[in-house]
C-alpha cells in the first residue's frame, strides 16, 4: 500500500495536488492553519492512494512524498 505524506509546514494551499489526485483523496484543511497562514493540504482517504506520485509531481513546492 502506498504512504503518502504531506509537510504541511511548506504547503501553501494551492490546490494543484488535490486537481492532480486520480482518486480524490486530497483535500484542503479548512480547520487548520499553517505557520505562513496557509490550509494545507491533507489526504481524507490515505488507504486509497495508488501510490501515483501525480500530487508530489505537481506540487511545486515539493511539500509531498510518496512512498510505494
Amino acid at each position: 500500500m502506498a504512504k503518502i505524506t504531506i509537510d504541511e509546514s511548506v504547503c501553501k494551499g494551492c490546490e494543484l495536488c488535490v486537481v492532480a489526485c486520480p482518486m480524490h483523496i486530497l483535500s484542503l484543511n479548512k480547520e487548520k492553519l499553517n505557520a505562513k497562514g496557509y490550509h494545507p493540504a491533507c489526504s481524507i482517504e490515505p488507504e486509497k492512494c495508488t501510490g501515483c506520485a501525480a500530487c508530489a509531481t505537481m506540487c511545486p513546492d515539493c511539500a509531498i512524498t510518496v512512498e510505494r
